[in-house]
Formats: structure tokens, sequence, C-alpha cells
């Protein structure tokens, strides 16, 4: 993985190499190996390397022709492409993957898009026609950021370098910060930062380099056009060839690769099916809390380790360690971060790059195979609403009550949540009941005060979240729920996934998110894939019998539990909570109910939100907006 920024200005205004420098060292974790730089003129490109393929000859920026490239990602099927290319006519002088998305964009342009496989952002300048290329992987794995005004537009792989330019102002956006509250993301392009935007999953822009106009084009989008004329067993097939195929081409490196294991489904069987192409054990990285069975999941871990003939190895962090990750992890994340996992997944990370440079984890999973224990609890209102009313709200019952009941042992665990769910709003629409599912700012408005309480906009929110969720290829509800958790919950946990494997300059890769294998889910009708409502019903069918019995068979998946709500009853924890959150700075901020804050270091739910959020909050304003990080 690498890091890289692009600094353009109007003609006649040069760039400064000293300050593009600079503005990339931010960034130095992302890319230790190498660096170079390009200015010509009002243009510049500086990167960072981390270098995993073709570790001599592939410095950048990369120069082809009138073309210009920085580059951050794999592309996985690089080797196939390159054949092509030389049939084509393409001469190489390397043996990277930088210069074959190179040559493809010279024969083809932006049509070179759609044929790569891979996680990847670029910035590509290309002087014949007086244009800059910036693009984004297809569902978001490597982040690119822009901030554009009349004078000068800048790109960067990470907020805090184009922070460090001197004319960019760190200012908090209100209506993002409504969406924090909500999903604790940000909807769409914007960011917590007001004047920077996100380049979206399957999006490119293209600039001119005279004027710095933008637009913006979408290369791909998720199809939800349902598949009805092939069979369960072609799709069992289709998955099953596609998830081998993509593991194998992702298990491609020049240095040592491993694997993220919880003991959870995607996990195992990305490290099942790892192991087969490693050549030498595999090595596979869990993390685990001591505070009780309830945040261990070991066992599943240490089981398909065994299946796997892999070397396992476990990290347990601790509430101190906690501490003193937090702050250097809120510089590392740009935004608050979408959940407590990024602490235990920094953890992790930390253990793997002691023994590899490349890690594969099973992200994606869920968005993908309808693994989020909230299906289930949507599936069995919309059973009930559908027999009670005797309706057919999607046009067919993809869910029966019948069919549903012997998967209601998922929901053991979440009887708490069912409560709250059903407590208002029983058999509304479906765009606000899955909003009410995924709202997490319910109890967090008695945390808030000043200005912000005051200016709390609830409906403006939900009509961001229905321009999301009303997508038009979407009928049925399991395929809106999907279809939003894959454009913009999965870009949330992925920011994670980027941010704590890159604090450690590790390459984080997610071989279940394959653009092919996305398309032939999101096609499939939705009573096959959600059978009876049962998560990943058809990742089990396609491969289960690839992965241990106990691990397959497991309906208590926890999802990387954090003790937050113990560690903040006592210690070191609740010291740190104190000292953020009820600081000199919180207090002049005027944005907290600070009794309210203070009650809830003893009151907070187990794997409840609201102190996490406050947490992140704070500390992200402390870092960014009151002493702006230059450097970190």
């Amino acid at each position: 993985m690498c890091g890289l920024v692009g600094w353009f200005q109007r003609p006649g205004n040069p760039i400064d190499p000293v300050l593009l420098a600079r503005m990339a060292a931010q960034m130095r974790h992302r890319g230790p190996d190498d660096e170079g730089q390009w200015v010509e003129g009002s243009a510049g490109l500086h990167h960072l390397r981390l270098s995993v393929i073709d570790l001599e000859t592939g410095h950048q920026p990369m120069e082809a022709g009138p073309a210009v490239l920085a580059y951050n990602g794999e592309i996985y099927n690089y080797l196939e492409l390159r054949e092509e290319l030389r049939r084509e006519g393409a001469v190489f002088r390397t043996s990277s993957d930088t210069e074959v998305l190179l040559q493809g964009y010279l024969r083809h342009g932006v049509a070179i898009l759609p044929r790569l496989n891979g996680m990847f952002a670029f910035v590509l300048v290309d002087r014949s026609r007086g244009k800059v290329l910036a693009a984004r992987d297809y569902f978001g794995v490597k982040p690119l950021y822009f901030h554009a005004t009349p004078e000068r537009v800048i790109f960067a792989s990470e907020i805090k370098a184009i922070l460090h330019h001197p004319a960019v102002e760190a200012r908090c956006d209100l209506e993002a910060l409504q969406d924090y509250w909500t999903f604790q993301f940000v909807l769409h392009e914007e960011t917590l930062f007001a004047g920077i935007r996100k380049v979206l999953p399957g999006q490119y822009l293209e600039m001119d380099l005279q004027d710095l106009s933008i637009t913006t084009h979408r290369y791909w989008d998720p199809c939800f056009q349902v598949d009805r004329h092939h069979t369960e067993e072609y799709f069992r097939e289709r998955i099953r060839e596609t998830l081998l195929e993509s593991v194998r081409l992702q298990m491609r490196s020049d240095v040592p690769v491993g694997t993220y294991l919880s003991g959870g489904v995607d996990s195992s069987l990305v490290t099942v099916l790892a192991a087969r192409h490693a050549g030498e054990p595999l090595k596979t990285f869990t993390g685990a809390f001591s505070e009780g069975e309830e945040f261990d999941e070991t066992p599943y871990a240490e089981a398909v380790a065994r299946e796997a003939g892999a070397r396992s190895f476990v990290v347990r962090p601790t509430e101190q360690e906690f501490v003193e990750a937090m702050p250097r992890l809120t510089w590392h994340m740009d935004e608050p971060a979408a959940g407590p996992g990024l602490f235990p997944q920094w953890a992790t990370a930390r253990l793997a790059r002691q023994q590899v440079t490349v890690a594969l984890g099973g992200q994606g999973g869920d968005e993908i195979f309808n693994g989020y224990i909230r299906y289930v609890v949507a599936y069995l209102e919309q059973a009930l609403k559908g027999s009670i009313h005797e309706t057919l709200e999607e046009g067919e019952h993809i869910v029966t009550l019948k069919s549903i009941l012997p998967n209601l042992p998922f929901l053991r665990q979440y009887v708490p949540m069912l409560q709250e769910f059903w407590s208002r709003g029983l058999f509304d629409d479906m765009d606000r009941r899955y909003f009410r599912l995924l709202d997490r700012s319910g109890g967090t408005m008695d945390l808030l005060a000043g200005d912000i309480l005051a200016s709390w906009q609830p409906e403006g929110t939900f009509a961001r979240f229905q321009k999301v969720f009303h997508h038009p290829d979407t009928r049925s509800y399991i395929n809106k729920m999907t279809h939003f958790d894959l454009v913009a919950g999965l870009p949330a946990l992925l920011h994670v996934e980027d941010r704590v494997s890159m604090a450690h300059s590790l390459e984080s890769r997610v071989p279940l998110l394959d653009r092919r294998l996305v398309d032939l889910v999101a096609a499939m009708p939705p009573a096959m894939k959600f059978r009876g409502a049962e998560p990943k019903y058809a990742l089990r069918m396609a491969v289960g019998d690839l992965i241990p019995e106990v691990v397959r068979r497991r309906k208590d998946k926890k999802g990387f539990p954090v003790p937050l709500h113990l560690w903040a009853r006592r210690g070191p924890v609740r010291d740190f909570f104190r000292d953020v959150l009820l600081s000199r700075a919180a207090r002049q901020r005027g944005m907290w109910n600070l009794p309210a804050i203070e009650a809830l270091l003893d009151r907070e739910q187990a794997f409840g939100r609201r102190l996490w959020g406050a947490l992140n909050l704070e500390l992200w304003f402390q870092t960014f907006l009151d002493t702006p990080a230059r450097g970190g």
C-alpha cells in the first residue's frame, strides 16, 4: 500500500515542491520503503511506497508518454492484463501492477477501470488532454479525498495531508456531524471536515488543468437486477468458483502473507482457502480480551487454524493499551471511527506486521451475504406485518413467518434491542424501519447541549438516508438494506481496515470484495439468497463444507466485542474518559451535557456506542480543530 498527494493550481501559479513533500510526510506510515515526486509548473504529485509487488522497479510517480501516475493499491489480475496489453503492443519496463494500470489507461482511457480486479485509488495527469483523472475502487477499500477551490485542487490518501496545506482550514461540517451521531459514519461524499470530500467508491473525477473544473462520473454501481433464469445450483457453483479464484489472486505477493482470523465464517473461509496457496504454514492473527468468554473467540479461531495447518498468533489488548493508543488512533483515522472494534483491529494489525507485510481478512461478507442480525430482525417484523395484514409489500413473500422460525435463535442475545426496536413505529414503511435499526442517536441526545442540540434536525438526516436506500434497482427489502450497507456502511468499515493496517505499514486485503462476486450475489433472487432469513445462507450453501463444522453452525458471532462498558467503570480507562470528556476543552466547547456524560460512565450498556461516540468525537475535536494536527 502507499500514500499519495496531488496538488494542482491555475496555470502561472507554480507548485512548491518542499511544501508538497511536507504534506506527503504526514502519511509516512503509508509508504516507508520509497518516495518520489513529480512537479511540472502548476501540477505536482508526491508518492510514498510500501513495496509489495516488484520491490525493485516500481518507483512512483511513474511516467509513460503523456501520462504521469501516482497510485495506491493492488491490481490482482495484473499478470493477465499485462499479457493482454502486450498483445496490443504495450512495452513494459517493470514487472509492477502500477505500469499495467498506466499502459492500460494509455490504450483504453477510463474504459480500463471496469477491467481492474483490485483495490485502488490513484491520480493520473494526462498532459495530452490537459486533464487529471482521480479514481477509486469499486467498494472504497483504498481512500482518496479532495479539497477544491477556484485557486487549487488537492487530492490525498489521508485528510491530514490536505490539512497541512496552509490555505486549508480545519472546520467541522455540522450536517455531517448529525450523520456521525446517527450512523457513526458520514453519508455521501462529505466528511466531517467542511470543504473536504471523498471520491466515492466506483467513481472517478475528471479535472481540467486550465480552470480546475471537476466533473464526476460513476463507472460501477452494485446492480440488483434479479436474475430469475438460473437455478440455486448454478449460483452455488459460481459463488464457490469465484471465491476460490479471488483468494488465489489475492495471495499474489513478493512479501510474506498471512490472514486475520476471528473465528467467524468469513475470516475462517479466507484462512482455509489462503492456506492452500501459502507454500508454507500460513500465519493467522487473532485478537481477544481476557474479560470473559463473551469477549474471546479464540477457541473457534484455533479450530480453524488447526484445520488449515496454520500457525496461530493471538493478542489480548489491555485497558492501559487502549488509553495509550486512542489519541494516536484518532490522528491516524482522520475522522471518528464507526465502532470500538477499531482498537482490537489496530492491536491485531500491529501483531500481524511483526510477522508479515500483507494480511487477508473477511471484511465484506456481512454486506454481500446478508450476515447482519438486523436483517433477521427486519424480516421478523416484515413477516409479522405480512401475516397480520395479509399484505405483499415486496410483491412476494421473501421470508414467511413459518420459514423464519428455525432462525430466530440468532436473535437470542439481541432481545434488548428487539424491545427497543418494537417500542415504537412497528410496521412503519421499510425506509423508516431500517433507518431506526441503524440509528445510533437514541440515548445520545441526552449527551448533547447548546447549539448542537438546538440545531438537531433528524428529518434532514433521514432524507439523506432515503436517497441511498431507495435505489431504483432495489425492490425487495433485503436488497434495499444490502445496497445501503454496501455503498454507505461498508466504506466506513473499510476506512478502519485501511487506517489500522497502514498505521503499522501493513497491507490489508479483502478477497470477499471481488466485484464479480458482488455482481453475482446481488443478482440472486432474494428468496434464494436469504432463505428463511438465515444469515449468509448463500455463502454457507456454496462453501460451508470448506470450514470446520463448529464454525459453520455458530449462531453467536460477536463481531469483535470490546469490554468498554466494563473498563469505563474502573481504573485507567475511566480516568481517560473523564480526562477527555470532562476536560477544560470539552467544557469550553459547550456541546456536551457533562452531568449526563459522567453518569453514563456507570450506566453504559454492554456493547453500547454512546460513550464510544462521544469519546471519538471529542478526541477528534481536540486533535484536529483545537490544535490542528500538523504532523501528528
